[in-house]
């Protein structure tokens, strides 16, 4: 079974997709671009990765769960340049055990952000 997880405390999905999606135990929360509830963008990385983080944990919320519940994730960075201002963000989000996570650099990202996150969270 395959539930729709939706929340109005983060930005609505800018394409054919859901925030996040529970199947089973798991909960899969779509790649959050670093955008507040107005779609505005912090100007630097480092304020974007703290914005993506909170829609994250704003998602997992609406699943009745919290960071301490991520079993992976993915950072998208348009330069690897912020690798360490994102990680130390990161950092103050996520607790031990840490969850698995690749860092990926790619050439942009939707709406011209420079981070996206993506989360897998497991009850």
């Amino acid at each position: 079974m395959r539930k729709p997880i939706c929340t109005e405390k983060a930005p609505a999905a800018i394409g054919p997709y859901n925030q996040g999606l529970e199947v089973g135990d798991f909960v899969f929360v779509s790649g959050q671009l670093g955008m507040t509830l107005d779609k505005q963008f912090p100007l630097d990385a480092e304020g974007q990765a703290r914005q993506a983080l909170e829609n994250i944990g704003n998602i997992l919320a609406a699943a009745g769960l919290n960071f301490s519940h991520v079993v992976k994730a993915t950072i998208f960075l348009t330069d690897m340049k912020d690798f360490q201002a994102v990680n130390e963000v990161y950092g103050q989000f996520m607790t031990e055990p840490y969850p698995a996570r690749s860092t990926i650099a790619v050439k942009e990202l939707p709406l011209g952000g420079l981070v996206e996150i993506e989360a897998i969270a497991c009850r």
